[in-house]
């Protein structure tokens, strides 16, 4: 593996959901939104070769980080998905994103129908790497970092 391109999202609505992600953590949308619908589709599509049969709408977008990698966002239109969309949709646990003032970006996120999960933590000592999840108004698990991954961890226990 030589790099991530993105990471796949379920929310309960798509077109909100593309705003929250713009609005509140800077994301651009690249693509989309798209319309999946089996009736229509043709055999064989993508989307029931993943899914299963069972998926007969879907709608789903592409959105991109400042850094270059990626969210698609997807919502399960037929089946309809259950409100916590962990239970069925997903074996995610969460998204990790940089943000340069984690407790205003934490308020944001609060204030515009996510949550904060956690309180401030420093990953090691003595030097000023924190962390802090949080979650969108879809009930997936935002973890913000004061710096890179690289920066937070390399060398942490030499």
């Amino acid at each position: 593996m030589t790099s991530i391109t993105h990471i796949g999202l379920a929310v309960q609505d798509l077109e909100s959901a593309v705003k929250w992600y713009e609005d509140i953590l800077g994301f651009t949308l690249l693509a989309g939104p798209y319309t999946f619908d089996a009736n229509t589709a043709g055999q064989p599509n993508m989307t029931n070769d993943l899914l299963g049969a069972h998926i007969k709408k879907m709608k789903n977008a592409h959105l991109m980080s400042e850094n270059q990698v990626g969210i698609e966002l997807f919502e399960f239109v037929e089946p309809k998905m259950p409100e916590n969309n962990k239970e069925v949709y997903s074996s995610f646990f969460h998204l990790c994103l940089i943000a340069e003032d984690l407790e205003k970006k934490a308020e944001e996120i609060a204030a515009a129908g996510g949550k904060r999960r956690s309180g401030i933590w420093n990953t090691w000592k003595e030097k000023p790497y924190h962390l802090i999840y949080c979650e969108d108004p879809y009930g997936n698990i935002i973890e913000l970092y004061s710096h890179s991954t690289e920066m937070m961890y390399a060398n942490k226990d030499k």
